[in-house]
């Protein structure tokens, strides 16, 4: 079996089985891709499950070698050598094909990048003027309630962007809604009373308010594409002269930032963000050490 093919049906199975996210199919596809190519001019031939089978731990190391000559970062090298591990275990699971060369070879993982965060001022002149990009008022209400969404709640724009009508219609009684996360793990997220507001004013202009719709959708009355989305903020924030970290993602920052400095505890962040581990949700500790250092100094005895 060619190890193409391979590739097509481990991410195959990576969405439909594992339900990964869109963004880490694409990701773990580029990588292996790249891996493959490479043992292509490597070894002289494309790749089958036998050649693989046979590789040595210096043909990964070449690879990663040839990653980090074209200026991937220690971080990046991981990720790739970490898609090509997921991949290995699906070849053994499904073809019985053992790549042990795999399991000799690590790579240094550089200091994960801590989050952007904007400041208050500048989270809260987004979601009060992100409208002014257009000059249709239903466009104008669906950014403020997308935007108010992301940093009131501290969504990633793919839960905001999967919620429909149906979702926003039961916030008047629950005052908090069910997103679906990282591999389709379930969780329930208080909404702001001024962010429900803002959804109601976009649900008053709403196109097709039946219960299946999508909830924030394009021109076209379809699910709003996440790359529409970053266009949008991308356009204010050089209108409004914000930093180019202010993103969508830097939204879901600022949540997490300011409710840390606001005194909130890093297990009630890590529900309300839905991470996994809580080592994830302590990167927040480096980005307000100010605050934490200012609380220290009120709180501590010594202090």
């Amino acid at each position: 079996m060619a190890a193409e093919a391979a590739r097509v049906g481990f991410l195959s199975w990576l969405e439909q089985e594992r339900h990964a996210a869109a963004n880490t199919v694409e990701a773990y596809g580029h990588a292996l891709a790249g891996f493959l190519g490479f043992l292509t001019g490597h070894l002289g031939g494309e790749a089958d499950l036998a050649t693989l089978a046979e590789l040595r731990p210096a043909d990964i190391r070449a690879w990663l070698a040839r990653l980090a000559n074209d200026g991937l970062a220690a971080s990046s090298r991981a990720q790739h050598l970490s898609a090509l591990r997921s991949f290995v275990r699906y070849l053994s699971r499904r073809f019985g094909v053992e790549i042990t060369a795999v399991r000799l070879v690590s790579t240094a993982r550089g200091r994960p990048a801590l989050p952007r965060a904007l400041s208050i001022p500048q989270a809260r002149e987004v979601v009060d003027h992100v409208g002014e990009v257009s000059d249709a008022p239903a466009t104008q209400a669906r950014d403020i309630g997308l935007f108010s969404l992301l940093y009131g709640s501290g969504l990633r724009i793919g839960e905001a962007l999967g919620l429909n009508v149906a979702d926003a219609v039961a916030l008047r009684a629950s005052l908090s809604v069910t997103v679906i996360g990282k591999g389709a793990k379930t969780r329930i997220v208080p909404v702001l009373p001024l962010v429900r507001a803002a959804i109601e004013d976009w649900l008053r202009l709403h196109p097709d308010r039946r219960p299946d719709s999508p909830l924030f959708v394009g021109a076209r009355g379809k699910r709003l594409d996440p790359a529409m989305a970053q266009r949008v903020l991308r356009t204010y924030r050089r209108r409004a002269g914000l930093p180019e970290h202010a993103t969508p993602h830097a939204l879901r920052h600022s949540f997490a930032t300011h409710l840390l400095a606001g005194g909130s505890d890093l297990r009630s962040i890590q529900d309300l963000l839905g991470h996994a581990s809580l080592s994830t949700t302590q990167r927040y500790i480096a980005v307000d050490d100010t605050a934490l250092l200012a609380v220290w100094r009120k709180t501590h005895p010594r202090g």
